[in-house]
């Protein structure tokens, strides 16, 4: 199953705790602190700081805990778990950290210490995302490009034609981006030329999947018996063994190979249920390239839709 971009990791492997071990004592660069109220919670901005990353405050919206890389300071979620060694998580809220329950506090404030240019540089990435992600942003009005197959898309509001009650029409012409036409007054509200735009991409999508799994299916000795899209913010899809298929309706904005990769990952987990070296083995079978095309659905991301 294929999820959303996080940046995670584990840091040593764990030993037994110690008998009778005394409480941590405080170290001057890291401390508890009381989860902020949610009107005061600092987020990351979807624009470039203003300051150096260095000189930065982070502060995940459930912090307890916080630690100083020389200037910047980092406000993070702190759990204690059953896991066997120490996790980091940085993503879109922040800084999570998780730790075996006999780790010393000190021995974490030491990992966090040793880590610190990961996490930093981890943050980096977040916020060059989250930049990127508002840079394309879609106002929703007449002459609006969406991505569509990887590629530029306009959207024109046709208030003269009814589209045999499609609600839209593309219309390619040769050497163009082709072009949307839509049933919709020329003063539509954002929110009905949204809605229309996703109604149509996600009836080209049912139609491209479908067409897709049937084109792949056969070449991986499998059977699908039911698709469904889906809006999850975090999975581009997932397979059962009864046969269903679930994808996500945005994969619409990627290039075909993209989706081609998608579609035979779901449909490699009718064999395989898990990710082992013969689940890859099943994939590359119909898509030898699809490590590069894994990396191309984690580096681009989706237009925000608002």
């Amino acid at each position: 199953m294929l999820g959303l971009l996080r940046y995670t990791l584990d840091l040593f492997d764990p030993r037994p705790p110690a008998r009778h071990a005394s409480p941590a004592p405080k170290k001057p660069g890291s401390r508890k602190i009381a989860p902020p109220p949610v009107s005061l919670v600092e987020t990351l901005s979807p624009r470039p700081p203003a300051q150096p990353l260095e000189r930065a405050h982070f502060v995940h919206p459930r912090a307890t805990r916080e630690v100083w890389f020389g200037q910047a300071r980092v406000a993070y979620e702190f759990t204690r778990t059953r896991r066997r060694s120490i996790g980091f998580v940085v993503g879109d809220e922040g800084l999570s950290v998780r730790a075996p329950r006999w780790v010393a506090l000190r021995e974490i404030d030491a990992a966090l210490q040793e880590k610190s240019t990961w996490i930093l540089r981890k943050f980096e990435e977040v916020q060059q995302r989250r930049t990127h992600l508002d840079a394309v942003r879609i106002i929703w009005r007449d002459g609006v490009q969406v991505p569509y197959l990887g590629g530029p898309m306009q959207v024109r509001l046709d208030p003269a034609h009814r589209f045999a009650s499609r609600g839209g029409a593309l219309e390619q012409r040769p050497g163009q981006p082709p072009c949307l036409h839509l049933a919709l007054a020329s003063d539509a509200p954002p929110e009905h030329i949204r809605d229309a735009v996703q109604a149509w991409l996600m009836r080209s999508a049912r139609m491209l999947f479908t067409e897709r799994m049937n084109h792949y299916a056969p070449r991986l000795g499998v059977q699908w018996r039911k698709l469904s899209l889906s809006s999850a913010q975090t999975r581009w899809g997932s397979a059962s063994s009864n046969g269903a298929i679930r994808l996500n309706w945005r994969l619409i904005h990627f290039t075909l190979p993209v989706i081609d990769y998608v579609v035979a990952h779901e449909l490699a987990h009718l064999h395989v249920m898990d990710h082992s070296p013969r689940f890859w083995a099943t994939v590359a079978q119909v898509i030898p390239e699809h490590a590069r095309l894994r990396r191309a659905l984690k580096e681009h991301p989706l237009p925000r839709w608002v």
